[in-house]
């Protein structure tokens, strides 16, 4: 059919029939894509000023950009107002970047940066490196701070780890970018950075680290100093060599991936020994600070501005102290196996006058003169023959020197021989064990332990038999305040090193003379003239000839434990006392080392510089003793025993002596 039959679909011209008046034509997936894109920007934008604008209210004050942020530093003086050392904040003037080793702000550029020309502040690319590193590991494994964000951080922000924070950071280091050169940033950085151990700015890193000025830094300490960043105190030398070493060559393997230095360059670093010093040059008598540095804390808080400790210490009599410490451990060290050695010096109050902890801070920092306890062998039977005194003994009382029992133990003399009927002066002057032992058992190992305890011995005290000989272990500090009632007339003292603590302004926050306790006497007549009568003997015709003094009016006991692992002078004068351990950290022997051997050198030492300084007196006691008692006494002894022995060693075999 041609006419007026219908086929079943619309006429062409339906289906091609104009849009309606006002309608918009239908735009393509492109067009689509490009609108929404541009719909969606301005949105964007606009909630990103509105985010920034959000968290810029509360910016912090950027015109105090130049102005040094520090944390506390607290200054050390001697008694006569010496600088001793300055713990806290070091900070140096801050050094031109251009007289720097063009390799020292490389090595901070290689590992903190590589990026720093190319970017704005924040670095989008290591952001998303950083991102997915950390999400391949399923944990933070780094972070992706530039160094214009970390100077932001350090200039003016908390580490915090908060948004604010972070969106702060990235503000304030756009800003700096804008404002800075690049080379004004990272001069900026490398000046304000804390590097640890107190050290802000790389010069005041230089010199705490390596005693020298941060234009001379070869280039493996550059990179040391460059792997600090990552953590000041977990890959610092000082608390752990090894991890820093690890983190030194990371630092030189990107420096030579970023073109900073050459292989060869590497190579010399790894071949060139970088010395790492524990201390500033300039710091002294570190084991007395490290001693009262805990407790300014403790007595103060944490400084929250500079403060002053006026201390006990005095200078030339500490350098005295580390110079006999010094030479007598070097000189029996190879030979004799004495590696260490402790001295504590105080007077008659308890004033710390000397203090060494060890032979070599630099070596070791182990504060042996306070933290050690050692056995503290015939150094502890004082309060033997103290306790015999108090119960009625005299030092002209007779005691058979002959085997003894007590129970299942069996003290022994270091000869294997016994002299038979003798003084009890004599027997605490040639150190006799059976003796000891003897009295201890009389009057009671328990009023021994109250003795020594009573004096200034703080640590534990057993109370076995063997405790007579010293079976005690115990440290050069309790030691010296334990003898110091011997020397200042019988009252107890506690050694202390902390005069006053002040503010810088001059605020006093501490001071000693208002806190300490009223004197106490602890060893009365006759027992305390009896005592120095006895020890006096010691270096007259004893065992500590050599600690003698000549002109002094000197006492002191040697002590020396089994199998030569410890050996002791302790001695005093009139008001002023002296403790002297030798011996080794492993408690390993060393080769026949007696107290009257090292430890009364040292002594000696010590005592012959310090005491025409101290200008001390008789010791108190006794009104019949002149000026030079010992050399009166000298010569007069009939005491055969005493003279053929005068210089025979201390008794230290196997029985604690």
């Amino acid at each position: 059919m041609t006419n007026g039959q219908s086929d079943g679909s619309q006429p062409r011209d339906t289906q091609d029939a104009p849009r309606p008046k006002g309608s918009r034509p239908r735009r393509s997936p492109l067009q689509a894509a490009i609108y929404w894109s541009a719909v969606l920007g301005v949105w964007g934008l606009i909630f990103l000023v509105a985010f920034l604008a959000m968290f810029a209210t509360d910016l912090p004050d950027t015109s105090k950009i130049f102005d040094v942020k520090r944390q506390p530093s607290i200054s050390y003086l001697d008694r006569s107002g010496g600088l001793v050392a300055v713990r806290g904040t070091q900070y140096a003037p801050p050094v031109n970047l251009n007289e720097l080793p063009a390799y020292v702000p490389a090595a901070f550029i290689a590992i903190e940066d590589r990026r720093f020309y190319y970017h704005f502040g924040f670095d989008p690319i290591g952001i998303v490196r950083t991102a997915i590193t950390n999400a391949r590991a399923g944990r933070i494994v780094g972070g992706a701070s530039t160094i214009t964000q970390q100077l932001a951080r350090n200039l003016f922000l908390t580490p915090d780890q908060t948004v604010r924070r972070k969106v702060q950071e990235l503000i304030l280091a756009v800003w700096l970018e804008a404002k800075f050169s690049k080379k004004e940033i990272l001069a900026l950085y490398l000046n304000r950075v804390y590097f640890g151990a107190g050290a802000y700015g790389i010069e005041a890193a230089s010199q705490r680290y390596f005693n020298k000025p941060a234009t001379r830094l070869s280039v493996g300490e550059a990179a040391l100093l460059a792997g600090l960043m990552k953590g000041p105190s977990r890959y610092s030398p000082l608390s752990d060599k090894a991890r820093a070493e690890r983190r030194a060559t990371v630092v030189l393997d990107e420096m030579v991936e970023n073109r900073a230095i050459t292989d060869e360059q590497r190579s010399l670093a790894f071949a060139t020994p970088v010395r790492v010093s524990p201390t500033l040059a300039s710091q002294r008598a570190q084991y007395f600070i490290d001693w009262i540095d805990e407790e300014v804390r403790a007595l103060v808080g944490q400084p929250t501005e500079d403060l002053v400790v006026e201390t006990t210490l005095d200078l030339p009599v500490q350098t005295g102290a580390e110079r006999a410490v010094r030479q007598i451990t070097a000189r029996d060290g190879a030979t004799r196996g004495v590696q260490q050695a402790a001295l504590v010096a105080m007077d008659g109050e308890g004033r710390v006058r000397a203090f060494v902890g060890g032979a070599d801070y630099a070596e070791s920092q182990f504060n042996r003169a306070s933290d050690a306890r050692r056995q503290a062998g015939s150094a502890f039977k004082p309060f033997v023959y103290l306790a015999a005194m108090e119960a009625g003994k005299t030092p002209d009382d007779t005691v058979v020197d002959e085997p003894l029992t007590i129970g299942n133990w069996e003290p022994k003399n270091y000869t294997g021989k016994y002299l038979g009927t003798i003084s009890l002066e004599t027997a605490l002057a040639q150190s006799v064990n059976t003796v000891a032992a003897r009295l201890a058992n009389e009057v009671g190992t328990n009023k021994v332990a109250a003795a020594a305890r009573r004096l200034g011995i703080t640590s534990r005290i057993q109370t076995d038999p063997s405790m007579a000989l010293g079976a005690v272990e115990v440290s050069p500090l309790e030691m010296a305040q334990a003898y110091s009632p011997f020397a200042n007339g019988g009252f107890a003292v506690r050694g202390y090193g902390i005069e006053r603590i002040r503010t810088a302004a001059g605020k006093i926050l501490y001071d000693h003379n208002v806190v300490k306790p009223p004197k106490v006497s602890v060893i009365g007549t006759p027992a305390l003239p009896e005592m120095t009568r006895m020890l006096r003997q010691v270096l007259i015709s004893g065992t500590g000839t050599r600690a003698r003094v000549p002109g002094y009016d000197l006492a002191g006991k040697t002590g020396t434990t089994s199998d030569y692992k410890d050996a002791w002078f302790v001695g005093y004068t009139g008001g002023f006392t002296a403790a002297v351990w030798v011996g080794r950290d492993d408690n390993t022997p060393m080769k026949k080392i007696t107290g009257g051997s090292s430890p009364a050198e040292i002594w000696y030492g010590f005592m012959a510089t310090a005491l025409p300084r101290l200008n001390v007196q008789t010791i108190p006691g006794d009104p019949t003793i002149g000026p030079d008692p010992i050399g009166d006494l000298i010569g007069q002894s009939s005491d055969p025993v005493a003279e053929t022995t005068a210089t025979a060693p201390e008794p230290a075999q196997p029985a604690i002596n």
